[in-house]
């Protein structure tokens, strides 16, 4: 067998061992790329005589021209298994029901929808949205709400304190979002009428509670609010919120030292079932505290407690989604489980308006 019968049966069994169109391609380039077997063999013609050119140069042509006859034809039938190999592949079974649109997949997480639902139910008295840092300086967070040295609230134990800069003060995460209300005064002349959804941050963790959680807080500042004042505000709000025709509130007596008197609200409802009932039954579950704001509070945002007062009130936003909503547990809002979301979850399009209901 000559040399040129033993590459043509080389190359051939290339071919026809290709198994996909990259490889027919690495066979072509090895036989008749710039370096390829058969192209090496044509650049010898250069040094032949013009006899052995004339026969010479036949025999590797028509080696060239039947090499590349078998590479097109293997190409062709590679392209076309590969075209039915696809085709298999992507077949759509058009008795399976259609895909739902992105808007009607997605949920909306239950703490955006309750702030969507405070917004909505305090813009119909008048109330505006107000918002602050996450990172708050402790002159904020504590010694301007009237938060004495040596509180427990400063602890190492309840917030999370930053590395101290270079002049040795220490930012915190907000413990709650009651700086926001100094921080208003200061930019707002009264009177003054907010509400302050927002992240807050304490070193806490179990079923009821999350070392970061969600607050709302409310603030009125003018010449003659008071407490009757804010027990309408109040009474209205759970009315509207929890969508029941009247409620009965409970105001006892507490502590809190941005605020002078101090409250904690109790509502009434009934605990006997699985899900928690209000407007009815003759249990008490708290859900808020509040009370007037304190005169040392007033004069840290620049007022004059003796022409200006007010009233504030805050409750955690987990909580009250949880009641409302039946959440069993606190860290469920944060595990990022679509499962949870699918049933907990809202769709975007219901939102939440008064003469419509909260939760559509």
């Amino acid at each position: 067998m000559t040399e040129l019968q033993t590459l043509k049966s080389a190359l051939l069994a290339e071919i026809a061992a290709a198994g996909d169109e990259a490889a027919i391609e690495a066979v072509r380039v090895s036989a008749l790329g710039k370096k390829g077997s058969v192209s090496e063999l044509l650049k010898t013609l250069g040094s032949m005589t013009p006899e052995e050119r004339q026969t010479r140069g036949a025999e590797i042509n028509a080696l060239k021209n039947e090499i590349t006859e078998a590479i097109t034809q293997r190409k062709t039938v590679l392209k076309d298994a590969a075209i039915d190999a696809r085709l298999k592949a992507e077949t759509l079974d058009v008795s399976l029901p259609v895909r739902s649109s992105p808007a009607e997949r997605g949920r909306i997480h239950p703490i955006s929808q309750i702030i969507d639902e405070i917004t909505a139910v305090f813009s119909d008295m008048g109330f505006s949205i107000a918002e602050g840092p996450d990172v708050e300086t402790d002159y904020y967070n504590f010694t301007a709400l009237n938060f004495p040295e040596g509180h427990p609230a400063r602890e190492m134990h309840d917030t999370f304190f930053f590395q101290a800069d270079e002049k040795g003060e220490r930012k915190v995460l907000r413990t709650h979002t009651s700086p926001v209300q100094v921080r208003t005064m200061e930019a707002q002349d009264p009177p003054i009428r907010i509400v302050i959804p927002g992240k807050t941050y304490r070193q806490d963790s179990d079923a009821t509670h999350s070392p970061m959680f969600h607050q709302v807080e409310g603030l009125v500042i003018d010449k003659k609010s008071n407490v009757a004042n804010m027990r309408w505000v109040l009474e209205e709000f759970c009315k509207t919120f929890f969508e029941v025709p009247s409620v009965t509130m409970r105001f006892r007596p507490s502590f809190f030292p941005f605020t002078e008197p101090s409250f904690e609200v109790d509502i009434q409802c009934d605990r006997s079932g699985p899900i928690v009932k209000f407007g009815e039954g003759t249990d008490w579950m708290e859900i808020l505290g509040c009370g007037m704001v304190h005169p040392n509070v007033l004069r840290s945002g620049g007022l004059d407690p003796d022409e200006y007062q007010g009233f504030a009130w805050g409750m955690g936003l987990d909580r009250i989604a949880m009641l409302k909503y039946g959440m069993p547990d606190l860290r469920d809002f944060f595990n990022a489980d679509v499962r949870w979301m699918n049933h907990y979850g809202f769709r975007p399009l219901d939102m939440p308006t008064l003469f419509g209901g909260l939760s559509q």
